[in-house]
This record gives structure tokens, C-alpha cells and sequence, in this order.
């Protein structure tokens, strides 16, 4: 039974999940999400700040500062808590509602980037503000995720060293690609490994971590619109990238199913799919990394009027929802009792999104 007195204290490190039942393939899904910090950036986020403790960057007055989607966010607000340090979250009009909410709600500040940089992206002008801010205040202490070797250390020291625990024969392991830590890390460690594992990276459409034109990417988490500092692509064996659209169809496959994750898994998850489809898979053993559960998207991909806004309202065909079983119609109500309230139409959890963005902008 564990007893901790520090949150970062605890990570579930060894849940897999069988995915053959729902997908018809071979695929174990490695779950990162269940920790105090809710995702996979727990690990990079205490490898950072312990870091930066032991080398004295971080003095009794300093305030950690770093640009983040959500998840990485999210961790260093919880350690920060944790430790006394105050933190300020800087972010863009795409992180998810309850992430900004979640992050404050450890007293941690959040800043959001409203308007795009020049290449179309955020990325860039949240570093700017960092980096403004820094120059401007020597009590700021950028941790810089994007190029700090502890993210990538992180993972070559517990997520891959997990993974070759439980499978000793693991033949192609599937890494999403966000800052790149997580593929770094792992990639690194199985090149060293006593077997060669084939490294497939999975990046969203639109993202330039491998090149390509940058696209409209509404789903937080994976994707780079500028080249990540910490890859080093000779360690990569293969890059699928998936569209939005498969992503969002199969976290609502995974949710049939009674698994509810991330958009960030629904992507490595999609990108596994694919590769294992066009590939022999008899006595493959194949891991796919899953680096966040889906609570903090309940108000993106799994809210009908975000879906039906950004996409259109065919994306989902009614047997690919979540609303499972009950989509054929309406809730039944019993003789004498009170009806259940209509579903919200309209102004509904979208468009309400969209207000928060705004009044943060």
C-alpha cells in the first residue's frame, strides 16, 4: 500500500491495457495517466524542477515559468504546490477549459496567448512572452521543456526501462511526438536495448515537427508548429501523422468502450491502428504509449457542439459517439416521473469554450 506525503510521490507505472478486443489487432496501450498530475508529463516535470534545485537555479523568491498546452502545465502547478513555489502557466486560446481551471485551482497563474505568430502557430509567441518576461524579471525560472535534456532524461530513466520490463520481446513501440521527451527518452534507451525495437513516432497533421506545411491543429497535446530543439531524428524508425478526425474517432471508440482518454492518446492510438493494419502482425509485440486520460477534453472531443462547430455535424456517424447505446433516442422516462432536461442546443458547452477564451484573451 503506497503512503506518500508529496504528490509526484505516486505514479502508476505498470498499467497496460489489452487493446485486441476493441481493435481486432495485437496492442498493449502503456496508461500514463494515472498520477496526481493526470498525464505522461508528470515524469519530465519532476525530473526539470529537481534539476533545477540541485544545480540552485531556483532561489526563495523565484517563480517557475513555462509555455504548455496543458498537461505539463497541470504537473509543475501540482509540484509547485506541493513544494511552495509559485508558478505561472503560459498558455494559448486551445488549451481545454477545465485545464486552465485545474491549474488555478492549485494556485498556480495562467497567462493565455490569444493571437497566433507569424508562421500561424502559438508556439512561437508563447515563447516570446517567456522569454520577454524573463529578460524583464531575473525571478523568473524558465524550466524550457522544448530544450531541457531532464525531459528526454525522464523517460530513458522510467518510461522506457517500464516498458522493457513487462515486455522482454517487445518488437515496435508507438510514441506520440509533442516537445519529442517522450520519443527521445524511450528511443534512446530500446537503441541500447539487447533487441532492436522499431521506433514509430505518431505526429498530428499539421504539425512541422517532421517537416511539412503547418495546418490548423485544434486538439492540444501532440504536434510542434515550429522543429522541437530535443528531437534527433536518426533514433526515429517511422512517422505516421493523423488527421484530427481520426483522433477524435478513436478516443470515442476507446469511450464505447468503456476507456476514456485523452486526445493525445486517441492520436497514438489512430497512428497504431493504421501501422498495424498495413503490417504482418503475427507474433508482433506491440506497445503503444498513452499519455493522458480524457476528463480534461470532456468540453473539446467529447462535446457535441465543439465537434459539430469544428468539423461538421457528419463527423461522427451515431454508431462512433460515445452516447453508445442511447444515441438511437431520447432517455426514457418512467410513468409519473419528471423528464430528464432537453440536451443544450445552440449556445451550448461550445460556444460557452469560446466565451472563456475570450474573456481570458
Amino acid at each position: 500500500m503506497p503512503v506518500i506525503s508529496a504528490p509526484h510521490a505516486f505514479n502508476e507505472s505498470q498499467l497496460y491495457v489489452d487493446l485486441e478486443p476493441i481493435l481486432g489487432c495485437s496492442l498493449f496501450l502503456k496508461c500514463e495517466g494515472f498520477n496526481f498530475a493526470g498525464s505522461i508529463k508528470l515524469k519530465a516535470a519532476t525530473e526539470m524542477v529537481e534539476t533545477a534545485e540541485r544545480d540552485g537555479d531556483i532561489k526563495p523568491d523565484s517563480i517557475l515559468v513555462e509555455s504548455s498546452s496543458g498537461n505539463l502545465g497541470v504537473a509543475l502547478s501540482m509540484i509547485a504546490a506541493s513544494k511552495g513555489y509559485r508558478f505561472l502557466c503560459v498558455t494559448d486560446s486551445r488549451c481545454n477549459l477545465s485545464t486552465r481551471l485545474l491549474m488555478e485551482a492549485l494556485g498556480s497563474r495562467v497567462h493565455t496567448i490569444a493571437r497566433s505568430d507569424a508562421k500561424g502557430g502559438f508556439l512561437g509567441a508563447r515563447i516570446d512572452y517567456v522569454r520577454a518576461l524573463c529578460d524583464s524579471d531575473d525571478r523568473y525560472v524558465w524550466l524550457s521543456q522544448y530544450t531541457n535534456p531532464g525531459n528526454w532524461k525522464a523517460h530513458y530513466r522510467k518510461t522506457a526501462p517500464e516498458i522493457a520490463q513487462h515486455f522482454p520481446h517487445l518488437d515496435v513501440l508507438f510514441v506520440g511526438a509533442g516537445t519529442t521527451g517522450t520519443l527521445m527518452g524511450c528511443a534512446r534507451y530500446f537503441r541500447q536495448w539487447h533487441r532492436p525495437v522499431r521506433i514509430v513516432a505518431v505526429d498530428s497533421v499539421g504539425s512541422v515537427t517532421f517537416g511539412g506545411t503547418p495546418g490548423r491543429r485544434m486538439v492540444p497535446g501532440l504536434g510542434m508548429s515550429m522543429p522541437p530543439p530535443l528531437l534527433d531524428e536518426s533514433y526515429v524508425d517511422e512517422v505516421i501523422r493523423v488527421e484530427e478526425t481520426d483522433t477524435i474517432r478513436a478516443c470515442h471508440r476507446l469511450a464505447r468502450r468503456g476507456f476514456l482518454f485523452g486526445g493525445s492518446t486517441g492520436t497514438v492510438v489512430s497512428g497504431a491502428m493504421r501501422w498495424l493494419a498495413d503490417h504482418d502482425t503475427r507474433g508482433l509485440t506491440a506497445v503503444a504509449i498513452a499519455p493522458d486520460l480524457g476528463e480534461r477534453y470532456l468540453d473539446t472531443i467529447y462535446q457535441s457542439n465543439w465537434l459539430h462547430d469544428l468539423y461538421g455535424a457528419d463527423m461522427l456517424d451515431s454508431d462512433e459517439t460515445a452516447d453508445g447505446p442511447w444515441a438511437a433516442g431520447p432517455v426514457p422516462t418512467l410513468q409519473g416521473s419528471r423528464p430528464p432536461h432537453p440536451p443544450q442546443t445552440g449556445d451550448g458547452g461550445g460556444n460557452e469554450h469560446r466565451r472563456h477564451q475570450d474573456r481570458e484573451a
